[in-house]
């Protein structure tokens, strides 16, 4: 950070500027109020470590023009005189926090990095809102894709591919595991589609009994089987002028898939229990978590009907494979669910960031809604998600095993920094969150491996 520090005590501003110094920080040095308003007029400052008392201007007085003027630098206060009013009027006024004097060094050090995990915390919200921003710009003309949030590169491949498909009236099998958006995905395309005044029929193939799916998707006539009291319109007579989403389609029973391979075919079908051959005008999107490749292989999937419905795939990636996307989703889940990133504790938010998510999007959602619940109006806290430890997230207990013959460290070390760059696409602040690092930090570390390019450094860091 750029540290102004202001006391009338040289011998002791100079103690104080070295230790800082050593801690990597830009140090600006002046004797009094004056003089320090004086360089604030010139230069901007992330903090401003100022003596209380002090010739006028003194301490408060400066920490009032510094908040009226310079809002974006923070302000620590020090005083061998202090007193309970003394603080509490020096916080009333906008201070970070206060010293007591004589300085202890180390203290003087840690409340110094609070103030550089706030200024962090801030750079990033305000670099994720930016993101956002312009996710929505390059999303927006595209009607029906503006809510999809991601810049991971597989990801805007799998959404550059849906665009273009929506445009027309072929077949789309949506494919990845449960929770990628497999459903938001296929309902986009829809909207996007010249079909986006029809209906969007949802069908959950997996959720629905087999001796009732039939009915479901192609209705049934009165007295077709025992509670049939009246003729009933199925999913795809539903559906006319619009697009049916059959979810889970792997798990349609062996029956079911040649009446569906007839609708591929012949865009027509039969009710249960009936003998008219209604037509069927309908796009048709479908999606599994299954690998039907395999389910071919054991007979359990029709191969004819694979090809039908494999006319364009769109693959999408699990969230493990998007770290550089869960800062923007992070904060649009908080959003959605009426909080925002500034009440979440830094701790939390690498513990939520660096969290594998097996249940990808869906998980994620949930969890957001369920921490925003629980933490109420409070600060969102590490006693909010005590299930991220136990399940692996960052900040639990990992199982490792020392190999028999031992291991170099330093080796592994170098190994978990180039994994962490990679996971996060190269975004060197991405990866030193995924660490629990500092940026500065990871540079440190890059440096010392031989692994930082020659001429990267702190100051031009990738965001």
């Amino acid at each position: 950070m750029k540290i102004l520090l202001v006391d009338d005590e040289p011998r002791l501003a100079r103690l104080l500027g070295d230790t800082l110094s050593e801690e990597g920080h830009d140090l600006v040095l002046r004797h009094s109020g004056s003089e320090a308003v004086e360089v604030l007029e010139k230069e901007r400052f992330d903090l401003l470590l100022t003596d209380l008392k002090m010739p006028p201007p003194d301490g408060l007085a400066l920490l009032k023009i510094v908040k009226e003027r310079y809002p974006r630098t923070e302000v620590i206060v020090m005083t061998a005189f202090a007193t309970v009013a003394a603080a509490v009027q020096a916080m009333k006024d906008g201070a970070f926090d206060f010293l007591n004097k004589p300085i202890e060094l180390d203290e003087l050090r840690i409340r110094v990095r609070k103030v550089g995990s706030k200024l962090e915390d801030r750079s990033e919200r305000e670099r994720l809102a930016v993101e956002n921003e312009s996710l929505r710009k390059t999303l927006g003309g595209a009607p029906g894709f503006e809510g999809l949030i991601g810049q991971a590169p597989t990801f805007q491949k799998a959404l550059a591919l849906a665009e273009r498909v929506a445009q027309t009236d072929a077949t789309v099998l949506l494919r990845g595991e449960s929770g990628t958006g497999k459903d938001v995905v296929a309902r986009s395309i829809h909207v996007a589609s010249g079909r986006s005044r029809g209906p969007f029929v949802k069908v959950n193939c997996g959720a629905i009994p087999e001796q009732l799916l039939e009915s479901e998707l192609f209705g049934h006539k009165k007295g077709a089987f025992t509670g049939a009291i009246a003729d009933r319109p199925g999913r795809f007579s539903l559906a006319h002028g619009g697009t049916i989403f059959l979810d889970e389609i792997g798990d349609i029973a062996g029956a079911l898939q040649v009446k569906i391979l007839q609708v591929l075919e012949e865009k027509s079908f039969v009710p249960v229990g009936g003998t008219e051959t209604l037509q069927s005008d309908c796009r048709i999107v479908t999606a599994t978590n299954r690998n039907l490749e395999e389910a071919i292989a054991k007979k359990e999937f029709r191969e004819d009907l694979f090809y039908r419905l494999n006319v364009f795939p769109i693959h999408l990636p699990p969230l493990r494979e998007r770290a550089g996307d869960l800062p923007l989703l992070l904060d649009f889940f908080l959003k959605q669910f009426g909080s925002d990133i500034s009440r979440v504790a830094p701790e939390v938010r690498r513990r939520l960031l660096g969290y594998s998510y097996p249940g990808n999007i869906r998980e994620m959602q949930n969890l957001i809604e369920r921490i925003v619940i629980t933490a109420g109006p409070d600060p969102i806290g590490a006693e909010h998600i005590p299930e991220l430890k136990e399940r692996g997230g960052a900040g639990g207990s990992y199982d490792f095993e020392i190999p028999p013959g031992g291991l170099v460290l330093e080796d592994l070390e170098k190994d978990l920094i180039l994994k962490a760059i990679a996971r996060s696409q190269g975004n060197k602040s991405q990866a030193a969150r995924l660490l629990g690092l500092t940026r500065r930090t990871l540079y440190s570390r890059l440096e010392r491996y031989g692994l930082a390019p020659a001429g990267e450094g702190d100051e031009g860091v990738e965001e």
